[in-house]
């Protein structure tokens, strides 16, 4: 027969205990990882200066290969480029300009993760999962972090062609202030936005879709604080939206590029690659 069990476990001495009429209880929403805001400004320019300096080498042999438009020689394969670049310059000419990646990176990376935490943080309603909120706040600190970028991406690119007539970073600002005035700093901004900004947009949804997709599919064997998990969204987010704004790209680096000093320079770097022997992937 079924008793009720419960006044056995009913104690009478236990009773509520009235609280200060001034007290209010609060949620108190712990940061992600532990981290505090500044922290993840400094975080984030960190990681995004290693990123950039460890990938200039790639970089390097990206903007030769974007200048060939306006060269007789319209392609080249990457083999053939770097191959040039070691020839005639030698692997010194693989980081020439990373003094501008370095000095315009760290705090254009701040910029970029300040503005995002403060969009997220009015956009996301307090929804951690809000992809769309992700995505628009991207687009928002691209905008900002291009305009502190922009003027030092350029200065790199000019001190990244083959025979470039600047002798450094100082050098190239000067000398771009006293020829072609401020607005060359920023000549590529709009097609950079319009490059960065699809970008950014691109890479936030691929990237929540593509971990969804691996936890859907071996949900025993992926988590979301796994790192193949985020390595492998975070692959495939960067390769398509590199994919779709790649034109852009190419149109940004002839924009930051066009001074006719450097025509000299293109003839040079055309016949560096016309004459370097032909490696195919």
């Amino acid at each position: 027969m079924a008793t009720d069990a419960t006044p056995k476990f009913q104690n009478r001495d236990f009773r509520a205990v009235q609280q200060p009429p001034d007290f209010h209880p609060e949620i108190t929403m712990v940061a992600h990882d532990g981290l505090q805001f500044w922290q993840f400004m400094v975080a984030g320019s960190i990681a995004g200066s290693v990123e950039h300096m460890a990938m200039f080498p790639v970089d390097t042999i990206k903007t030769r290969m974007q200048v060939l438009g306006s060269c007789p020689i319209k392609s080249a394969s990457v083999s053939h480029a770097l191959r040039s670049i070691l020839k005639t310059e030698g692997p010194s000419g693989l980081y020439r300009g990373i003094g501008a990646m370095g000095l315009g990176a760290g705090p254009a990376h701040a910029v970029y993760f300040s503005v995002y935490e403060m969009f997220k943080k009015s956009l996301s309603g307090g929804n951690p999962n809000n992809s769309a909120a992700h995505a628009i706040s991207g687009v928002f600190a691209t905008v900002a972090s291009d305009a502190v970028f922009t003027p030092m991406d350029m200065v790199k690119q000019r001190l990244q062609l083959s025979s470039s007539p600047y002798k450094g970073v100082f050098d190239c600002v000067t000398k771009v202030l006293r020829e072609e005035g401020f607005r060359a700093f920023y000549a590529s901004y709009r097609t950079t936005v319009l490059m960065n900004a699809p970008f950014t947009a691109v890479h936030f949804s691929t990237y929540e879709a593509a971990k969804r997709g691996l936890m859907e599919v071996s949900p025993d064997s992926a988590d979301d604080n796994r790192v193949v998990v985020h390595a492998t969204a975070g692959a495939a987010a960067g390769a398509l939206a590199a994919l779709l704004t790649t034109p852009l790209d190419v149109v940004k680096t002839q924009l930051q590029c066009q001074v006719n000093i450097l025509n000299l320079v293109l003839a040079e770097h055309c016949y560096a690659l016309e004459y370097a022997p032909r490696w195919n992937l």
